[in-house]
């Protein structure tokens, strides 16, 4: 769509660093809410069931009430993609980030089992299911924003920005944990101390609402009201009929980064413990290493695909992920010394991921943008996210190197995709 802002060739400036910088800080924070329910999981199942549950079902039924959060983000993500693609990004925008604030803080503030009851576990319910409608649109919604901010040339960078600001929020989320479990008894923690990180993800995410009121409407929204162009019906229905081979390209692509981020970044501290042999505190500090790398390679592979085309740095990146993966798994069943510098380089590798949004911001029309990119990556999220640890936990019994195998194939997957995507602005 011709929009000046957009088509001058243009470098970023000022305005366009504290856009970027306002919206990773709230994403990282948004991410942090979300994430740290996972990291006191034992702590809240302990607290919030029966005490007299077998721990099994306990643990079972309180990483349900997480799942719950991944499940609803498809529908949070439809309906707050369609209010944005109406009435605008930016309403949206900050909306998310309230409806993630608020649950955070309540959850601090929840009364237990001891307290009042079967009440708790589905009150702490309800607050996941808000949280997931949140992270639901809040992350298409973040990407929307950003990539209708900037030039159109510079894309890839502000979306690879915002993208690794998302993966500092489960890197502050794991450093929290530590910080918590560090400071305070394992007792202290049962009694209080696993409140904290709600209540400061709480409060810190309106403090990042309040920073966010300084932002403005994306210049592509204002030019579709002024030329009176917003969808005429329900943007999903036209994404549906018209758009339905970007949707497949996203969906796929999602899957791609789901598996690497789930598999490299969430599952393999657990996987280093139970099949290597690696205590759990190398194994964390390794897996810090390898987040931070993460988000460098987030920026770093958005602006390659400025520069280069995103089809190029997607084939090129996939490749390099497969090959990083594989050497990783089996290198490490030899050398156990070199944990930390191939880590590192694999969580590098998995910055491939950060040109996933920017493919995804081009493949829909500015009028259902939201809709369409909001759609596809939480829909296929919620399916393939959720699949992945159990597809890879049930392939571990048969085969050692089964988080090998499942990356490397959904790297297959990413390549054979790419051929599909297209440069440039629709």
């Amino acid at each position: 769509m011709p929009d000046t802002a957009r088509t001058t060739a243009r470098p970023l400036v000022s305005q366009d660093y504290k856009t970027l910088a306002l919206a990773a800080l709230g994403g990282a924070l948004e991410f942090y809410d979300f994430i740290i329910f996972v990291f006191f999981a034992t702590t809240i199942g302990a607290l919030f069931f029966p005490p007299d549950m077998p721990d099994w079902l306990r643990l079972f039924q309180t990483f349900g009430i997480f799942a719950a959060g991944y499940v609803v983000r498809p529908l949070g993500g439809m309906v707050m993609a369609h209010f944005g693609d109406l009435l605008g990004r930016k309403k949206m925008f900050n909306l998310s980030i309230l409806l993630m604030a608020v649950p955070t803080l309540l959850i601090g503030l929840l009364p237990t089992y001891a307290a009042i009851g079967l009440a708790a576990p589905l009150l702490l319910l309800l607050l996941r299911v808000a949280q997931g409608a949140a992270v639901g649109g809040e992350v298409p919604g973040a990407w929307v924003f950003v990539a209708e901010h900037v030039p159109a040339r510079h894309i890839g960078y502000a979306c690879g920005t915002l993208t690794a600001g998302l993966t500092m929020g489960i890197l502050l989320g794991s450093l929290m944990a530590t910080a918590v479990n560090s400071v305070f008894t394992p007792q202290q923690v049962l009694a209080y101390g696993w409140r904290l990180p709600f209540l400061l993800g709480g409060l810190f995410g309106l403090g990042a609402m309040y920073l966010r009121r300084w932002l403005h409407e994306t210049p592509v929204f204002t030019e579709l009201q002024q030329r009176k162009a917003l969808a005429a019906e329900v943007p999903l229905k036209t994404v549906l009929r018209e758009h339905r081979g970007a949707v497949a390209v996203s969906m796929l692509l999602t899957w791609m980064l789901s598996a690497a981020i789930v598999v490299v970044i969430l599952m393999t501290p657990t996987l280093l413990q139970k099949g290597y042999g690696v205590d759990a505190r190398t194994a964390l500090m390794a897996n810090t290493a390898a987040t931070l790398c993460l988000a460098v390679g987030c920026v770093a592979a958005g602006a390659l695909a400025d520069r280069l085309g995103a089809q190029r740095v997607l084939v090129a990146g996939a490749v390099l992920l497969a090959v990083c993966t594989y050497a990783f798994y089996t290198t490490l069943r030899v050398r156990p010394d070199l944990l930390l510098p191939l880590y590192a380089l694999l969580g590098l590798a998995v910055g491939v991921v950060g040109v996933v949004p920017a493919v995804m911001v081009r493949a829909f029309p500015a009028p259902v943008r939201f809709s369409g990119l909001s759609f596809s990556y939480n829909l296929a999220y919620a399916v393939f996210g959720g699949l992945t640890p159990v597809m890879v936990t049930l392939l571990l019994k048969t085969a050692p190197l089964a988080p090998a195998w499942y990356v490397m194939a959904l790297c297959a997957v990413g390549v054979a995709t790419a051929l599909f995507v297209r440069d440039g602005q629709r």
